[in-house]
């Protein structure tokens, strides 16, 4: 967090605290001066009501100066100038006309106003320096004017230690200016810090209050979803059911059935088999989203269960004039997975490349053993889908835009489950889209 203070708010805030050190100022001098007159009566009892007079005056002076300049705003140095400039005038003919004896008294009251100045005063340096000189000459036009005595009975009664103390108080206003500015711009730059924490905890409080809202809209739209695919989950258990009651029927009139219709039957039997296993496995979507699976892992050749899934699907290619070709390899290749969920993955993959693919179209499909892995790749020479597409289907639910004028719905959804079943069960799956067409692969460790 980067705080900026602007050159005209740090000279606004400084002035704010000149005209505070100045108001005590001008006020101590309001209030104390007139008080001096018990000095003047000890010690010039013979003139102190004249004295006291004078200093009454000078007190009302300087108030009426500081109403001006507050009112009229002008510079508070040019106040504090003038005020000590009184009081300096004042001091130094009150020096000059006391007897000796009293001397020193009074240059210890004008060296205690010239250091109470310095002491409070906020300003430059050698606004102080410039007001010390003026007191030395007044001190000396005075001297000349009204002292009856030489100069170095004054500077022994008084005058050496006045000088003195006016010479080094002046030293004072320099350290104290720099202090005081440092602690403006430290206050400045507190509230402004003070000021962005603010914002940033009401934005970050919106923040909050916007996740609270999405959170509950995605918790709403997780029942949502739970509920559709119970419901459809419960809807499917029927189908099947259904499916698999009228394939039973069929079998037990085996004996009116050709040998092609008894493979039919047995893979439809087969079919309905595995999708009541899936639907079982997949209803629990807080399963498949927790990565926590159970598989029924077992030892198969996977060069059979490939083969099945080429069989299952290729008259559904004939359909679409796509030309599948076989390079299964004939050598068994044990895996130990999950037969039903290795066998969808699959199924997925050549299902959907065929859905996507063109028509008039070579799909290849291959199997090899490769660094002893068992390796399933589905080769697929026609328009490329697009690899970005594809990342979408095999990573969420996507619909693809359909320029190929196809009316089919390409959902990624199947892409996506052998995607999540291939990583569960210790595979690897990867694919690829560009000019050469489409390729996909799912690896799997074999058992020796």
């Amino acid at each position: 967090m980067f705080v900026q203070i602007a050159k005209d708010e740090l000279i606004k805030e400084t002035s704010k605290k000149a005209w505070f050190q100045t108001n005590n100022i001008i006020w101590s001098i309001i209030l104390l001066y007139p008080i001096f007159s018990i000095v003047d009566y000890i010690y010039a009892s013979e003139i102190w009501v004249q004295l006291f007079i004078i200093r009454l005056i000078t007190s009302i002076l300087i108030f009426t100066l500081h109403g001006v300049f507050v009112a009229k705003k002008y510079d508070y140095r040019l106040l504090l100038h003038i005020s000590f400039f009184i009081l300096s005038l004042t001091s130094a003919i009150l020096c000059n006309i006391i007897k000796i004896q009293d001397l020193n008294i009074y240059y210890l009251v004008f060296a205690t106003i010239v250091l109470f100045f310095n002491l409070q005063v906020f300003w430059e340096p050698f606004n102080s320096l410039i007001q010390v000189l003026i007191a030395l000459l007044l001190l000396a036009i005075f001297f000349n004017l009204l002292s009856e005595y030489n100069l170095d009975i004054v500077i022994s009664n008084g005058g050496e230690f006045f000088f003195i103390t006016a010479v080094i108080s002046c030293i004072i206003p320099g350290t104290r200016y720099k202090v005081m500015k440092r602690d403006v711009r430290s206050q400045i730059l507190i509230e402004k810090s003070n000021e962005q924490l603010k914002q940033q905890n009401t934005d970050i409080n919106a923040k909050n209050k916007l996740i609270d809202a999405q959170y509950e809209q995605l918790r709403k739209l997780d029942i949502q979803k739970n509920s559709f695919i119970n419901i459809a989950g419960h809807d499917l258990k029927n189908l099947i059911g259904s499916v698999m009651m009228s394939n039973n029927m069929i079998k037990e009139e085996s004996h009116r059935l050709s040998d092609d219709q008894k493979e039919f039957v047995g893979y439809i039997s087969e079919s309905a088999d595995k999708m009541q296993y899936l639907l079982n496995r997949l209803m629990d979507v807080k399963e498949i989203e927790s990565s926590e699976i159970q598989f029924n892992l077992e030892i198969f050749d996977a060069n059979v269960e490939v083969t099945n899934v080429y069989r299952g699907l290729y008259e559904t290619a004939q359909m679409k004039n796509i030309h599948l070709i076989n390079n299964i390899l004939k050598l068994p290749l044990n895996v130990k997975l999950d037969r039903v969920f290795a066998g969808q993955v699959f199924q997925n993959l050549l299902s959907n490349a065929i859905k996507f693919s063109q028509t008039n179209n070579n799909i290849s499909v291959v199997t090899s053993l490769q660094r002893q892995k068992f390796v399933f790749e589905i080769i697929d020479e026609g328009i490329a889908i697009g690899q970005q597409e594809l990342d979408m289907m095999f990573n969420k639910l996507k619909t693809l835009n359909d320029t190929a004028g196809a009316s089919e719905s390409r959902l990624g959804l199947g892409l996506s489950i052998a995607k999540l079943m291939t990583q569960e069960m210790g595979g690897d799956l990867s694919y690829r889209s560009d000019d050469n067409g489409n390729y996909f692969r799912v690896e799997f460790y074999v058992i020796n």
